[in-house]
């Protein structure tokens, strides 16, 4: 399998630059198991129930659980919105309307990018 990661927004990058160095080694290892494994295993990445195509890329670190939520485009290109460490049994709702909302807002930046693009391109065949 060969699957990209991006991110949108400054979010999840925010959260990944104020861990340390171990920490943010263990999430670089998951996200090559995202990118390389055909079937990733639960442990490491789930489908959110009740959502239009949000995951979670799951990692324990020092009897700590983080979760970064992330979701499809285009195929294989897995976006990455936001992450937050987890304290309690349940996931926040807060949290998974927060990506819902960021998820949301990413199609309607794409589709505006795209209307651009086509619009400049018109532009220059003239």
């Amino acid at each position: 399998m060969n699957r990209k990661l991006s991110t949108y927004g400054k979010y999840f990058l925010e959260f990944y630059n104020k861990l340390d160095k171990d920490l943010q080694e263990k999430i670089d290892w998951v996200f090559e198991l995202v990118k390389t494994v055909d079937i990733i295993p639960k442990k490491y990445f789930k489908h959110l129930e009740s959502t239009d195509g949000l995951f979670e890329i799951r990692i324990e670190y020092e009897r700590n659980i983080y979760r970064i939520f992330c979701f499809f485009d285009e195929g294989n290109l897995v976006i990455l919105i936001n992450a937050f460490q987890k304290k309690t049994q349940k996931t926040p709702k807060s949290e998974i309307e927060f990506a819902k909302k960021l998820k949301r807002q990413y199609f309607i930046d794409k589709k505006i990018i795209e209307e651009n693009e086509k619009a400049n391109n018109k532009k220059n065949k003239r």
